[in-house]
């Protein structure tokens, strides 16, 4: 091995060792907790080794009732939100005067604390015996009767959820969609304008490719953010989610360590190592389509 090789692998070292203590062995240990039938934290003892703990996770009500929550939200929210930010950030980018005021307006969702935010869509959607909201009295305009949105039927309260969960994300995927169209050559658009090109034509054959690995990082990192949710419910629902209906997958391993139901490491391991691998899953097959679709 050559010496700036050795040199590299020093200047790497510092991370790699903070990655597999902080990353390989937590994974690795939450894996080996996952096997370990009947654990007892407190003694550090365990029956047997098997896959009795993914058996029940996957038999248990409340965490199909998660695992279907947070798809429903992962199958909504990352297509919606990146399709809205796009459009957003073509207006912008097709303005002048007041852009930055627009861009700070739009990104102000972002920088605000989720808990919040998840309080104002809660004075907003709650129906009371004081008030029906602000969005029943909205309704109530068209003739429509109020809805409980948050303690009424479930698909009102996943409607409330997937609102919150894209005015959350959207700021921060304008913010890179607009740097991205930012920097395409004007040259481009140029050409194509001289070549009597139509708008259409030029978003689809240029704009679009040219600001497909940032749309692609949008999609893969909305993903995991999708299902990694559980701040969000809580912000609407409370922390009793299970009996909300409206648990996560994360909130369901939160549970299982501390929730009313906690005190079941292996139980919480194992559905961690589940969600580990959707995640895995899902990442590698948009990998395999952005070979084709990306360009760089």
């Amino acid at each position: 091995m050559k010496r700036q090789q050795y040199k590299a692998w020093l200047y790497l070292l510092p991370a790699l060792i903070f990655l597999i203590i902080f990353l390989v062995y937590p994974l690795f240990d939450v894996f080996v907790y996952s096997l370990e039938e009947s654990y007892n934290f407190a003694s550090q003892t365990y029956t047997g080794v098997g896959g009795y703990n993914y058996a029940y996770v996957l038999h248990d009500p409340y965490f199909l009732q998660a695992v279907q929550n947070t798809f429903i939200l992962v199958i909504i929210t990352v297509p919606l939100s990146t399709l809205l930010a796009l459009i957003i950030s073509l207006g912008l980018s097709s303005i002048k005067a007041l852009r930055n005021l627009y861009q700070t307006i739009y990104f102000l969702p972002y920088v605000t604390n989720t808990l919040a935010v998840g309080l104002v869509f809660m004075i907003l959607f709650q129906k009371t015996e004081y008030t029906v909201g602000l969005v029943n009295l909205i309704l109530s305009v068209f003739g429509i009767s109020s809805i409980d949105f948050i303690d009424g039927p479930y698909w009102a309260k996943m409607f409330v959820l997937c609102f919150y969960t894209i005015w959350v994300v959207l700021p921060f995927k304008i913010l890179v969609l607009t740097g991205a169209l930012a920097s395409v050559n004007q040259d481009y658009y140029k050409a194509a304008k001289i070549d009597g090109a139509s708008r259409w034509t030029i978003f689809y054959k240029i704009t679009l490719p040219m600001i497909s690995p940032m749309l692609f990082y949008l999609i893969i990192t909305g993903f995991i953010g999708a299902f990694k949710a559980y701040s969000d419910a809580v912000a609407l629902f409370g922390t009793n989610l299970n009996a909300a209906g409206m648990n996560t997958i994360v909130g369901y391993v939160y549970d299982m360590l501390y929730g009313s139901s906690g005190g079941y490491p292996s139980y919480a391991s194992s559905a961690a190592i589940i969600l580990f691998v959707i995640v895995l899953t899902i990442t590698c097959i948009n990998l395999l389509v952005s070979k084709k679709y990306v360009h760089y």
